[in-house]
């Protein structure tokens, strides 16, 4: 199997950016904290590969919350209900990263 091409997230808006600081620097909920510095990281141009390193968790997960940051702006960083740990992806499914 080939490496996947890296992905990251869309610009990020002043306001997007200041919500996102504020989250990762009060948020109690790990989960928030956790999806708010995958997006941080790869806004600052960090790659899946680096972000996964650093953070510990699978490349699925970052793929997701980039993707799912993308797709629907900060609101998916606070959406309960997501099976997320590490080694789990957003929409709960296993991390299959090799």
């Amino acid at each position: 199997m080939g490496r996947r091409p890296s992905v990251f997230v869309r610009p990020v808006s002043m306001e997007e950016g200041r919500r996102l600081q504020r989250i990762s620097r009060t948020a109690k909920d790990p989960v928030r904290l956790r999806r708010a510095i995958v997006v941080l990281m790869s806004a600052q141009g960090q790659t899946v590969k680096d972000i996964t390193s650093l953070m510990r968790v699978g490349e699925d997960y970052v793929r997701d919350v980039i993707q799912a940051f993308n797709e629907r702006g900060s609101t998916r960083l606070t959406q309960n209900g997501a099976r997320d740990a590490p080694g789990r992806s957003v929409s709960g499914c296993a991390s299959t990263s090799a």
